[in-house]
């Protein structure tokens, strides 16, 4: 268990990265990259779910790199899933970008960038990007908290399962497990709360114990289910504290149904937080992820305390809880037969097609989790079979206890022989270990699936992007580069203009490594058409001072076209690196 341990916390810290939000941006009025006639009096951006809005939650800055006056940010005509700012009434010519930030149904904050013209295009020198807008240290923080969290409801209901179903005959060494899940969740679900601000506005860790920040918190959706799960966790101590100090016997079946209420607000809490609170069919899709969570918690924590009560048990096969182990095995099979109906469904609404399997990164995800859940299910099997052989086993003959004579010390008798050693309480203990160390991968892997895009919404997020009635849009693409050398990194971002067939124009900025603009002593941008053996055509694009561009460049066909771009940074360093472009009729 140590060595699971260390591996699982090395696997958190190695995956604290920031978090693929759930809300999609479905469009953007003006378009991203629009060139405008005159000025716009909003900037409106839709997305695929209702979003939480920030004080801060939508930038704007003009060419020049500063901060424009708007107004406060809200929702458009009282639409949730729309996120809109009113702007000054006068906006120069030029290039302007808007950052966003908000959050998305689910609770995850998404965020980014956007770039629209008045007049005509123009180099810009805002160092505000998209991969900006995360504090890496509050991420990891929130993420490592979001892991301990899921573990230790597994470890705490499990076990209160395995306790109440399957009736081990001395429990007493599972206090501590319990104990250790309770302190456990109770401190990880108070250091999410503390965090939520700062993970929400992308901002350090320190703002965490800020009063407004707080203040907010608590009155957002989030932070009042992390409450509720606090005081849920309070009322689970103060009960356990009371039945373990009071005299009177409570009933059985009115501890169960307290434990069973108390199982089910507590699983609650994460359904009603997560994917299951935005999309489709959001009553279902709530309650099967609630069952979900609570069948995970009964197999893999009950696993747990299953492999614990095998380690406290000797060679001898009477020694060994054969009834509470073939309890357990019903229980598991139960488990698995819920985890598999809702699973499937739940699968079903995150991907929206086939196709998504394998083309986005939920699909990828949640294929790795079928195969550790295949895993899972092949030791489960041979745990079974172990499980039948043990309880098959004939049962010891007891000792007969040699009566003492009235009046008179106990005779003395024979030392009783050791019970010989069996293999199939250890072939046991092994496979219920092989099902724990698996059981964690896919609890890992579950908990990554909660933080990332779902596929149906980045379907229908790109389905969506269609540009706006009336404006002239352009195609903008973000090329990445690293020449190798110590500040020989950066992004060009070329704008082709207006991205279909015919003649556009191209314009190219270089940012380097700190984000702000950089100059460098060659740049070329050349596309090609494999599909149909066009190219490579050179856009012709030279140094306007401060950008490259191209006044008119011709694309014959539409198509997916291959962009490559060509960066000398010196003399004797450059690279090229290339894209995917989709040109339109």
């Amino acid at each position: 268990m140590t060595v699971l341990g260390a591996g699982l916390l090395l696997l958190l810290l190695g995956t604290a990265a920031p978090a693929s939000a759930h809300a999609a941006l479905r469009e953007t009025d003006p378009a991203d990259g629009a060139v405008l006639k005159s000025a716009p009096r909003h900037v409106t951006l839709t997305f695929t779910e209702s979003v939480g809005l920030l004080t801060d939650s939508l930038r704007v800055y003009d060419p020049e790199n500063h901060r424009v006056r708007t107004g406060e940010p809200g929702h458009a005509s009282g639409r949730s899933d729309t996120a809109r700012v009113p702007l000054p009434s006068r906006l120069g010519t030029g290039t302007y970008t808007v950052a966003w930030r908000v959050v998305s149904a689910d609770s995850h904050p998404v965020s980014g960038a956007l770039t629209f013209s008045v007049g005509k295009r123009t180099a810009t020198t805002t160092s505000v990007l998209p991969d900006r807008t995360e504090n890496r240290a509050t991420t990891s923080l929130y993420n490592i908290a979001r892991y301990l969290a899921y573990l230790a409801v597994a470890l705490l209901l499990g076990t209160a399962a395995f306790v109440a179903y399957c009736r081990p005959p001395i429990p007493a060494h599972l206090r501590t497990p319990l104990l250790a899940a309770w302190v456990t969740l109770f401190a990880s679900t108070l250091a999410l709360f503390l965090l939520r601000a700062p993970y929400e506005e992308g901002t350090s860790p320190t703002r965490a114990l800020s009063l407004s920040a707080l203040t907010r918190t608590a009155t957002t959706r989030p932070g009042e289910l992390l409450l509720t799960r606090l005081a849920l966790l309070l009322l689970v101590g103060a009960c356990a504290l009371s039945l373990r100090r009071g005299r009177r016997r409570i009933p059985r079946r009115a501890a169960l149904t307290t434990a069973a209420l108390l199982s089910a607000a507590l699983s609650l809490t994460w359904a009603a937080s997560e994917h299951a609170s935005a999309g489709l069919q959001v009553p279902l899709a709530i309650a099967s992820a609630a069952l979900h969570l609570l069948a995970m918690a009964a197999w893999l924590g009950g696993l747990t305390a299953l492999l614990l009560t095998l380690r406290r048990t000797t060679p001898d096969p009477a020694a060994l809880p054969a009834q509470a182990v073939t309890r357990f095995s019903r229980l598991a099979f139960v488990s698995v037969t819920v985890l598999v109906a809702t699973g499937v469904y739940q699968s079903w609404r995150g991907l929206g097609s086939w196709q998504a399997l394998t083309d986005t990164t939920y699909g990828r995800i949640l294929l790795a989790k079928l195969a550790a859940v295949t895993l899972l299910l092949a030791a489960a099997s041979r745990s079974r079979r172990w499980t039948a052989r043990l309880a098959s086993l004939p049962p010891v003959p007891q000792r007969d206890r040699v009566p003492e004579p009235a009046g008179g010390p106990p005779l003395p008798s024979a030392p009783e022989p050791p019970a010989p050693p069996h293999p199939l309480p250890a072939r046991l203990r092994r496979s219920v270990l092989a099902e724990v160390a698996v059981g964690v991968l896919v609890l890992v892997l579950t908990t990554l699936l909660t933080s990332t895009l779902p596929g149906r919404a980045a379907a229908e997020a790109a389905q969506s992007a269609t540009p706006a009635t009336g404006i002239q849009t352009a195609t903008v693409t973000t090329v990445p580069f690293d020449v190798g050398t110590p500040g020989g990194h950066g992004k060009v971002q070329i704008t082709l203009d207006p991205g279909r067939v015919g003649t556009n124009s191209v314009q190219a900025v270089v940012y380097g490594p700190d984000g702000g603009l950089s100059s460098v002593p060659e740049l070329r941008i050349t596309l090609t058409l494999p599909a149909q053996r066009i190219g490579p055509l050179d856009t012709k694009v030279t140094d306007r001072g401060g950008y490259w561009a191209a006044d008119a460049f011709n694309l014959p066909i539409p198509g997916m076209w291959t962009m490559k771009v060509t960066v000398r940074v010196s003399e004797v360093d450059q690279v090229t690196v290339a894209n995917s472009v989709r040109v339109g009729r």
